[in-house]
């Protein structure tokens, strides 16, 4: 079932009080950049640092009674925002992840109660394993983006920036398996039917963008890039957010890793914010000029979950390459 704003409003009544309302402020200097006023979403001050929580949480408040345990595949803050929702609930989480996921982000989801499975060198192999539990062990499996909960719980998202920007002409909306964009893509059309909703992702490794190129989603060699939140792969049974994403879309954006690296930098020396490669690229996207907004536009920034010692280096003025690591 593809989910709608009849969904996206019983998500967000039912998320109240599992969540933190995040401010959207104007940005001086992006503003000013563009010509247009330019809104940053501060999403990555949500619990557990990334919009995951939305929709970990909403999917998992509306399991059945007498589930073993909940399981996933994740790149990270996905694992960690149902770590944190199974822990509230006293569920046990186990979360497979491939041996590219960052260091810190494993540990953070030891750090909430959950096991940390790593399983091979993608997502889709860490998904072989999740499967097995669910198979197995009784566990039920809450995917990171191709779920109907999961949609609707991000797309509460959308309802908040469109609320907070209600004269807004685009969004810029970071894109790795698209539960995020078909989500906020959903719910701010569904507000403001003329709005352009532009995804970004990063030019290694970009799933979406190969599948939405061949017409079907297809296999695409995950490769480590500082936007690792936007890594892994879509599904080939996907069944909802390759669709969602292909009809809803305006643009698609490719960043290259110098791009990214300097979307972490302004945000950090001008904006104040500490915020991971994944949740900088739509910031990235316009200080590289390869987007230039007509109009009012928002900038979710999606997370917070960048290993310090990452980040400290990218601040001094280097593009790490996570290839070379």
């Amino acid at each position: 079932m593809t989910p709608g704003l009849a969904e996206f409003h019983a998500a967000q009544t039912r998320l109240q009080g599992h969540l933190r309302h995040t401010a959207c402020l104007r940005s001086t200097a992006l503003s000013g950049l563009t010509g247009v006023p330019v809104w940053l979403k501060q999403e990555h001050l949500q619990i557990t640092g990334a919009f995951k929580l939305r929709g970990a949480t909403n999917a998992i408040l509306q399991l059945p009674a007498g589930v073993a345990g909940v399981t996933t595949a994740s790149t990270g803050n996905h694992g960690r925002a149902l770590a944190h929702a199974a822990r509230a609930l006293g569920l046990r989480a186990v979360i497979c992840m491939s041996r590219l996921v960052p260091e810190n982000k494993r540990a953070a989801v030891a750090a909430l109660g959950a096991e940390a499975r790593i399983i091979g060198a993608s997502q889709d192999e860490a998904l072989l394993e999740a499967m097995r539990l669910v198979a197995e062990e009784g566990f039920a499996l809450i995917p990171p983006f191709d779920h109907p909960h999961v949609i609707a719980g991000q797309a509460t998202l959308g309802l908040e920036m469109a609320a907070a920007v209600p004269d807004a002409a685009e969004v810029l909306v970071p894109l790795s398996g698209g539960g995020l964009l078909a989500g906020v893509a959903a719910a701010m059309k569904a507000v403001n039917p003329s709005i352009k909703v532009i995804g970004v992702s990063m030019e290694r490794g970009a799933a979406m963008a190969a599948s939405l190129a061949a017409g079907h989603p297809v296999d695409t060699p995950e490769r480590a890039t500082l936007a690792d939140s936007l890594g892994g792969g879509i599904g080939l049974q996907n069944r909802l957010t390759y669709a969602m994403v292909r009809d809803l879309m305006d643009n698609l954006i490719l960043l290259t890793e110098d791009e990214i690296a300097e979307g972490i930098r302004h945000l950090h020396r001008i904006e104040g914010q500490v915020v991971e490669g994944a949740g900088a690229v739509g910031v990235a996207a316009l200080l590289a000029g390869k987007h230039h907004p007509t109009g009012p536009v928002v900038l979710p920034l999606t997370g917070a979950n960048i290993d310090p010692a990452l980040h400290a280096r990218i601040i001094a003025g280097e593009t790490p390459d996570p290839e070379a690591a």
